[in-house]
């Protein structure tokens, strides 16, 4: 069955404790970062999607001209600290596209409107992330374990799949045997006649339907996500059969949150006083302000 018709045989999850703060769930796109020395990036391609417990990332030079060896993209357990309020993720070794972490530093982090401001403790960077999705569908599945079929081994992946609205977040890491070779690369010098192994690492983004925006697999820009051949297992569980390598393969995911038609959060409180203060000011400052995404 396809995913959306799976879904709505299921009961939407049920509140629990927060395991992050809830202004954090959501599909997000990096607006800037700016650095220490002055300098800011407006055009590099981020995106980071939240569900309740895991994230999805992707960065890119540029929607299908970043090269190979050059892509970014993870998938991780997300960690709060309320003591420090501080965020930080868990990503195995096998679960990020890169042999090396890339963001070692946890974030600090300030919401206004639909904007989500990330500090670094060391303050080498600060990013301007928005909100994309007001509300709708919001579903994260993350993956428990994957199966061969054939042997009945349980194969060492990582993955799973976000959906915010009409965007769409999907991550799978490289088959075992393809990562330990991975694993020993020097990416910044790797040879062209293995960028399929590379690649072969997906973490793929959707902003306007079930098509993938962008991917770390060039080839996959512009198809659709495949949401086919999905079965329940039980009311937290599904499984989705697929073909890796020509291997047959069953996905097995947890439901880490569903709700039918979540309202993100777009807008953020204030006080009464300041409230009146941009009322009274508003022929300046609302002259020329505007959603921006």
């Amino acid at each position: 069955m396809n995913l959306f018709e799976v879904i709505k045989t299921l009961k939407p999850t049920t509140a629990q404790p927060e395991i992050i703060p809830g202004f954090l769930y959501g599909a997000f796109r990096r607006k800037s970062i700016s650095f220490y020395n002055g300098l800011t990036d407006e055009n590099t391609i981020v995106y980071w999607f939240q569900s309740r417990s895991f994230t999805i990332d992707l960065r890119l030079k540029s929607q299908t001209g970043t090269a190979v060896q050059e892509c970014q993209g993870w998938i991780g357990n997300t960690l709060w600290d309320s003591a420090s309020q501080l965020l930080s993720w868990e990503v195995k070794d096998y679960a990020n596209y890169q042999n090396h972490v890339q963001w070692p530093e946890p974030a600090r982090l300030h919401a206004i409107g639909n904007c989500i401001l990330e500090f670094s403790p060391s303050n080498v960077y600060v990013e301007d992330w928005r909100q994309q999705v007001q509300h709708g569908l919001f579903l994260g599945l993350r993956l428990q374990s994957a199966i061969d079929v054939q042997s009945g081994q349980t194969l060492e992946m990582d993955g799973g799949l976000i959906i915010c609205g009409d965007h769409i977040a999907y991550a799978l890491t490289r088959l075992p045997e393809v990562q330990s070779v991975v694993a020993q690369m020097d990416l910044k010098a790797v040879d062209p006649t293995v960028f399929a192994l590379v690649e072969s690492f997906e973490v793929s983004i959707g902003t306007d339907g079930q098509a993938k925006t962008y991917s770390t697999r060039t080839s996959e820009t512009g198809k659709a996500f495949k949401l086919e051949n999905f079965e329940v297992l039980n009311e937290s569980s599904l499984v989705q059969h697929v073909i890796l390598d020509g291997r047959q393969i069953d996905l097995i995911f947890e439901l880490d949150i569903y709700q039918p038609d979540y309202q993100f959060q777009y807008a953020t409180p204030t006080t009464t006083q300041a409230e009146s203060w941009l009322k009274s000011e508003q022929d300046h400052l609302m002259q020329h302000a505007e959603r921006v995404l």
